[in-house]
């Protein structure tokens, strides 16, 4: 620590980075530190309730894992966030599980509460290692808040500990997680589909959700922020866009260090 201090000391005196308060940042401008603060406040007031939401969707069907991911999980959230949730189901049974937590999102939907309900990511216990490893997925693993099934996440977390390749002084978030809720219905509903029938069944909604997005993406169709309304879809997982997005953000990372480290090496010549 005494390393990084004297490192950010010195960053600071040669104006490479500027400081307001205890915060660090690559422009000498106020108003991203206030944005910032600002931020953190709403994102706090934010995973109270999706704390709470959390808590109703570990009481569906399968579900055996409920976290947060997006900006809220790096406490932060403009006036437009979502709370984008991160799903774990129990092993073949995702579709099942989806489908279920999807007509119930449509509930919230009349009421302009959509936004709170992002169901952009479902994983099964069956593969919980994340396929794409890069800086960005990396990044999503590691600041992932679990807030249900700590017995699920500690699994998931050992299953992608290549995260510490990117990320080797982070800390991965379980201690606070509580245990899924397993009320009557769900344990009933559970017994009911734990047979052929839920296999076909959670199989046909696979395909039935294939065949929707297929559709969607032949005509072109975009969601509300300009991201082409594709699905990344296998037995074992459901994603959103996440070729399109990780992509881009991964571009503009590697864009920027890129630049960085070449106006350091300049203004270095410049000096010797």
């Amino acid at each position: 620590m005494e390393e990084i201090a004297d490192g950010l000391h010195s960053l600071t005196v040669e104006q490479w980075i500027y400081k307001f308060g205890e915060l660090y940042t690559l422009q000498n401008n106020y108003d991203v530190i206030a944005r910032r603060k600002k931020g953190n406040v709403k994102a706090r007031q934010m995973l109270v309730t999706a704390q709470k939401i959390a808590a109703i969707l570990s009481s569906f069907p399968f579900i055996k894992g409920v976290g947060v991911s997006g900006s809220l999980s790096k406490n932060f959230a403009d006036i437009d966030a979502d709370i984008d949730f991160f799903i774990i189901t129990e092993e073949n049974r995702l579709w099942l599980a989806r489908t279920i937590l999807m007509a119930f999102r449509r509930l919230t939907i009349p009421f302009r509460k959509d936004h709170l309900l992002c169901l952009n990511y479902f994983i099964d216990e069956k593969m919980l290692e994340i396929e794409e490893k890069n800086i960005y997925t990396a990044t999503e693993v590691a600041t992932l808040l679990p807030f249900r099934g700590i017995k699920t996440f500690q699994k998931f977390f050992r299953e992608n500990q290549w995260t510490q390749t990117y990320l080797p002084n982070h800390a991965l978030r379980v201690s606070y997680v509580q245990e899924t809720r397993n009320p009557i219905l769900k344990k009933f509903v559970e017994f009911l589909f734990r047979n052929q029938l839920g296999n076909f069944m959670d199989s046909f909604f696979m395909r039935w959700t294939r065949f929707r997005f297929n559709k969607r993406v032949e005509k072109g169709k975009e969601n509300s922020k300009g991201y082409l309304m594709d699905l990344k879809i296998s037995k074992h997982y459901a994603k959103h866009n996440p070729d399109q997005l990780q992509k881009k953000i991964t571009e503009i990372y590697e864009k920027k260090i890129v630049n960085l480290f070449g106006l350091y090496e300049n203004n270095a010549k410049t000096v010797f």
